[in-house]
């Protein structure tokens, strides 16, 4: 079995599905609502554990009652919950629009984020025996730790970590239209990555290789009508970084990513389904 882990962040999530954006001064009525814990680094555990069977997840927890119903939730969920307790701190809260007019999500943060520090007192060394790290989230120490991986990929949001620890990854993967992941010149120099790859929604997307090559994939078209797209791209990254942790090509592990992000949008957040059909 492939080892694997995820070094993040986690949210807890306030999901409020409603036909359409609220107009300014205008009271809406939802027609539903959930919280779960979520976020990037959870999106991304929940899929790979769900795909591979196994997942190990660093991450920080605050210091009150829904830090604890976030660590329950995620145990429940069949990952393997490694998390700092931050003391004295809040779990983070998010609000998030699902809605159902274009399948869409709108988020607003409520506080600072939490994230895994490197002298938190978690396994790190653990990661040295992992076969695939993808990371969302952290610190420099934490970033360092997760360059222990045999294949590590990382999002750009990861950014500052990356700089600040001085690694080289794998992989970056992010969106192409999503300013939040954009790639610059500073990050590329300082994270000298052997794989570029770039979603684009429902055109697919692309790789490049340090190397020169390069790729696409095509978009798979779900098999339902779309639910909503949370988490697609945090699931097509987790398949990515499990596949290629696998042993697979990049080609390969791109077009595993693509069938995640498919089968996602037919599932409502911050569920996943049974993606092990798909491994």
């Amino acid at each position: 079995m492939t080892a694997l882990a995820v070094v993040g962040h986690v949210e807890w999530v306030d999901f409020l599905v409603a036909p359409r954006l609220p107009a300014p001064g205008e009271i809406l009525h939802a027609d539903s609502a959930h919280e779960a814990p979520a976020g990037g680094g959870a999106m991304a555990a929940y899929a790979m554990a769900s795909l591979t069977g196994g997942c190990a997840f660093y991450c920080a927890l605050g210091e009150d009652p829904r830090a604890g119903r976030t660590a329950a939730l995620l145990t429940e969920a069949g990952i393997d919950v490694r998390g700092a307790v931050h003391r004295g701190r809040e779990q983070r809260r998010v609000i998030t629009f699902l809605t159902s007019g274009d399948g869409e999500r709108t988020i607003t943060v409520l506080g600072p984020r939490l994230v895994p520090h490197g002298d938190d007192a978690l396994d790190w060394d653990a990661l040295r025996r992992v076969d695939g790290v993808f990371l969302t989230a952290g610190d420099a120490g934490a970033a360092r730790a997760a360059r222990g991986a045999r294949v590590l990929a990382a999002t750009p949001r990861a950014r500052e970590a990356i700089i600040q620890a001085g690694i080289a990854v794998d992989v970056l993967v992010g969106s192409r239209d999503d300013l939040g992941e954009a790639m610059d010149d500073e990050l590329l120099a300082a994270a000298r990555p052997r794989y570029v790859v770039q979603t684009e929604g429902a055109e697919g997307g692309a790789w490049r290789a340090a190397d020169g090559t390069a790729g696409r994939w095509d978009a798979v078209a779900p098999a339902c009508a779309p639910v909503d797209a949370y988490g697609c791209g945090d699931a097509f990254a987790a398949a990515l970084t499990a596949g290629l942790a696998a042993g697979r090509s990049i080609d390969a592990a791109c077009a595993l990513g693509a069938r995640v992000g498919a089968r996602l949008l037919c599932e409502r957040a911050p569920a996943v389904g049974d993606l092990s059909p798909l491994w």
